[in-house]
């Protein structure tokens, strides 16, 4: 039988007090996955985190050659662009329905590697339809990203992470751990012109809430960040009036030194890489 306590009015008693520990149960004894370093360190933050199922348009236990395929594709803008476009018509659609920013002719090429790489089957009068629908890119892009973080700089990696932080809504999308650090990135598959303040400020209550050391705001788009991404992001910072920010190179920006802003502009990978070894070296001891 469970031990009321003592009341609160008078100060419990020595045995009351061990009576009304030995009658409360214990907490739940949760155990991570083997291997599982980035999640392992929001434990130690204090959090409880969870993994959520990613929205996918294929199988979410590809592996082997076929992800490897699907990857190498993945790396290509024109691809994403054109996937994007086929997962947002959910349903029936021509190459040239999927996206206005690939001509005719690639766009009929990249239908057909949709069909080889098992994601699409063609239907009549030219058209296709996937196979495995998804409601938006956004789960693809954190599949996409999360394997390269692991297989091109060896992070520990986990997606779609809730971490159950009070008052902290939101997934965390990647979250990547090496050298005793912890990276959280923010992926965002809409371009700049969706971007909302209540999205940014979202943003800003996880990393305040998770402090990893660092942080990436990733936009998969070629469009320049300058405009808006940046103003927003910068409106959020703690400092006001904020730092300018400081352009690493092409749109990789720092915000802070901890803090990274990146787009798609030429390589969306390889930008981001930039913004984590540029991230690493600010937390380096100093250069002797």
């Amino acid at each position: 039988m469970t031990q009321q306590p003592p009341p609160s009015g008078n100060l419990p008693t020595a045995r009351e007090l061990e009576l009304y520990a030995a009658g409360t149960p214990s907490g739940p004894r949760l155990l991570l996955p083997a291997g599982s370093e980035a999640l392992a360190m929001l434990v130690r933050r204090g959090f409880q985190p969870t993994v959520a199922p990613l929205d996918l348009p294929f199988p979410a236990d590809l592996e082997g050659e076929a992800a490897e395929k699907l990857a190498e594709q993945l790396g290509h803008y024109s691809f994403r662009l054109f996937l994007r476009g086929a997962i947002l018509r959910h349903g029936s659609f021509s190459p040239t329905e999927a996206t206005r920013y690939v001509e005719a002719t690639q766009a009929a090429k990249t239908a057909e590697t949709l069909v080889e790489l098992g994601l699409a089957e063609r239907e009549d009068g030219g058209r296709y339809r996937l196979r495995y629908p998804a409601h938006n890119f956004g789960g693809t892009l954190e599949w996409y990203v999360a394997r390269e973080l692991r297989g091109r700089l060896g992070f520990d990696v986990a997606v779609g992470v809730k971490f159950h932080a009070p008052e902290v809504g939101g997934d965390l999308d990647v979250v990547a751990a090496a050298e005793g650090r912890l990276l959280y990135l923010e992926m965002k598959s809409s371009p700049p012109k969706h971007l909302a303040s209540d999205e940014v400020g979202a943003f800003f209550r996880r990393v305040r809430a998770l402090r990893p050391h660092l942080a990436i705001f990733v936009m998969d788009t070629a469009l320049r960040l300058s405009d808006k991404v940046l103003p927003l992001l910068q409106a959020e910072l703690s400092t006001q009036p904020p730092p300018p920010p400081r352009r690493v190179v092409r749109e990789v920006w720092a915000l802070t030194p901890h803090l990274y802003v990146v787009n798609a502009r030429q390589d969306l990978m390889g930008n981001i890489a930039t913004a984590i070894a540029e991230g690493l070296r600010a937390l380096s001891p100093p250069a002797p």
